[in-house]
């Protein structure tokens, strides 16, 4: 819808131009990208390539000069501990993220000395599910901080700052919700304190709120199976488990874990609750979505919905554990209902994958 997307990957950057974003409007950060990836964005004219490393950069331009193209960079910075904050830390400490702070200088040497690299910003991610606007406000100015500082090595101002993602949502029981109105108001303080900066007058200022727009958009459905007690526990068993919301089971980063928002949805209106626990239909006890949670007396053929589900649930889980069927995807937008992925694609793969090789081994074959 004209935001732009940052992707992780070829296989995103495939998908990103396929819902209608055009190259330009692209950014690709991440740790581990391969030459086969940074040949595929590079030679489709992507927007910016966000550099990790002093090798990165040198394989960007050994690249780049082999295609005959000049290459738009920013770098991403693990800036120092004054900056951190939120549910997961991706900065201040050792870390596959970025550049160290203190190493910065260093690889600027190196990019503002080759041709086949345009500098173009820095990107500054600190960490993620931030919930407190003060945190973020601070992360923000150490960003502008240190673009300052990279501002006064270029001819000219940064074309970019990319403040990076990190707006929260609430999951859990005695979460708030992030203060937009102050946010906005620090926010807005913030770009007045460098209005007229010069180091800043070209310079496009961008933020990454993909968990913010659309994790309170996605309801995760499941069927359940089974109802069964076990020495006193009741066990809600489903159809649908940790291979499919890998989040939700607090199995993606979280080392205590807490209740998504879940409820047996066509009961809602039911008011005696019992604590319950659901499960999915994985061997392995570590397939948990719901701890001790209140809910209706449900029976096999009830619905559980796990809310909170637009960001990190199917993209982040093992689809092919235990080859259960991958989940439908149904987007519902005006009450229209539209089958963005059917059911058991993982299943089918297996299947023409399993085909192929009884073909190769066939008589015919031989």
């Amino acid at each position: 819808m004209g935001c732009g997307l940052e992707i992780a990957s070829a296989g995103e950057f495939r998908q990103a131009l396929h819902a209608g974003c055009t190259p330009e409007e692209i950014i690709f950060a991440g740790p581990g990208k391969t030459d086969e990836e940074l040949e595929e964005v590079i030679a489709n004219g992507i927007g910016e390539i966000h550099v990790e490393s002093t090798h990165e950069a040198r394989r960007i331009a050994q690249i780049s000069q082999r295609l005959g193209v000049r290459s738009s960079i920013s770098v991403r910075v693990n800036p120092g501990g004054e900056a951190q904050g939120g549910a997961m830390r991706m900065g201040g400490k050792p870390a596959p993220f970025g550049i160290d702070e203190e190493q910065l200088d260093e690889v600027l040497d190196y990019i503002f000395a080759e041709p086949a690299l345009e500098m173009r910003g820095i990107h500054l991610f600190t960490g993620t599910q931030i919930l407190d606007y003060q945190i973020l406000l601070t992360q923000y100015r150490k960003g502008i901080d240190v673009a300052r500082r990279v501002a006064a090595r270029m001819d000219g101002s940064l074309r970019t700052l990319d403040f990076g993602g990190g707006l929260g949502i609430p999951y859990f029981a005695g979460d708030s919700e992030l203060d937009l109105q102050r946010f906005g108001e620090g926010l807005r303080s913030l770009m007045d304190e460098i209005r007229n900066d010069r180091l800043f007058a070209a310079t496009e200022f961008v933020i990454e709120p993909g968990r913010y727009l659309v994790g309170d958009s996605g309801l995760y459905l499941m069927r359940i199976t089974d109802v069964k007690i076990s020495r006193g526990k009741k066990f809600y068993i489903c159809d649908g488990g940790m291979h499919h919301h890998l989040a939700a089971s607090g199995n993606l980063g979280q080392t205590i874990k807490r209740n998504f928002p879940i409820a047996v949805v066509n009961r809602l209106n039911d008011s005696d609750l019992e604590p319950v626990d659901v499960v999915g239909p994985l061997c392995t006890p570590l397939d948990v979505l719901g701890r001790s949670v209140a809910l209706p007396k449900a029976e096999p053929g009830d619905f559980i919905g796990v809310f909170q589900s637009g960001a990190y649930a199917r993209s982040a889980s093992p689809l092919g554990f235990l080859s259960h069927p991958s989940p439908a995807e149904v987007l519902v937008n005006d009450g229209i209902m539209t089958l963005i992925r059917r059911r058991g694609e993982y299943a089918d793969y297996e299947r023409d994958l399993c085909n192929s090789v009884q073909e190769a081994h066939s008589p015919a074959a031989r």
